[in-house]
């Protein structure tokens, strides 16, 4: 394998939470007068940290989110995680056979740590990830597609980024790998290919992953 660090994303990665978060993030925003359906937030928001939602609603119509938002929006989305939460098909796979072979690993997510948690939690993902191995929008202050967020993850890991791979299935995750300077792997179960442009490889199935890497 050619590279030291794998970087996972989580939310569409890891745990299949991307279905249950728009879903719940569109009927939030339409309740709260900002009429929003499941593709406009899968389009929009997709892979992004909240302060990009906020920023979005306010460019777009002048108002502001309520202050609570962020709370209230991550109280509806932990308890759908608990009824409904699984692991990515093929991600526990993956995270076997890079552990078994010595090969570092990490996540970074635009969620904050109680959502990455929460969902390792629910899905049985937890016994992978101790704290040195989880990094946060939160860290870094700027999301997605800014590249701070895996620049950070990688100095934290002590890897150089051009001998880091990511895994993204977000067009922001991709382009923040590509400004960081990184190999990106696109994964396009839910997101089409032609959307993903810039990734260095493509794949629709987390269960070859591992042999993908494998042959680098």
């Amino acid at each position: 394998m050619r590279y030291d660090l794998v970087i996972f994303d989580n939310d569409g990665v890891l745990v299949d939470s991307e279905p249950i978060s728009n879903r719940l993030l569109a009927a939030y925003l339409t309740e709260l007068g900002h009429p929003t359906s499941y593709e406009d937030s899968i389009r929009d928001y997709m892979g992004s940290a909240m302060h990009r939602v906020h920023d979005l609603v306010e460019e777009r119509t002048g108002r502001r989110l309520p202050a609570d938002f962020d709370e209230v929006f991550h109280r509806r989305v932990f308890a759908a995680f608990e009824q409904e939460l699984k692991p990515v098909v093929g991600a526990m796979v993956v995270l076997e056979k890079l552990a078994a072979d010595g090969v570092p690993y990490c996540v970074a997510s635009s969620g904050n740590h109680e959502r990455i948690r929460v969902g390792h939690r629910t899905t049985g993902l937890e016994r992978w990830f101790d704290d040195e191995r989880i990094f946060s929008s939160q860290d870094v202050g700027r999301g997605k597609p800014a590249p701070d967020l895996f620049l950070y993850a990688a100095e934290r890991m002590g890897v150089a980024p051009e001998r880091c791979v990511v895994v993204e299935d977000s067009p922001l995750g991709v382009r923040a790998a590509v400004a960081a300077g990184m190999d990106v792997y696109g994964f396009t179960a839910m997101t089409p290919a032609e959307r993903l442009g810039g990734a260095t490889r493509l794949f629709d199935d987390m269960r070859e992953l591992g042999s993908l890497l494998a042959r680098n």
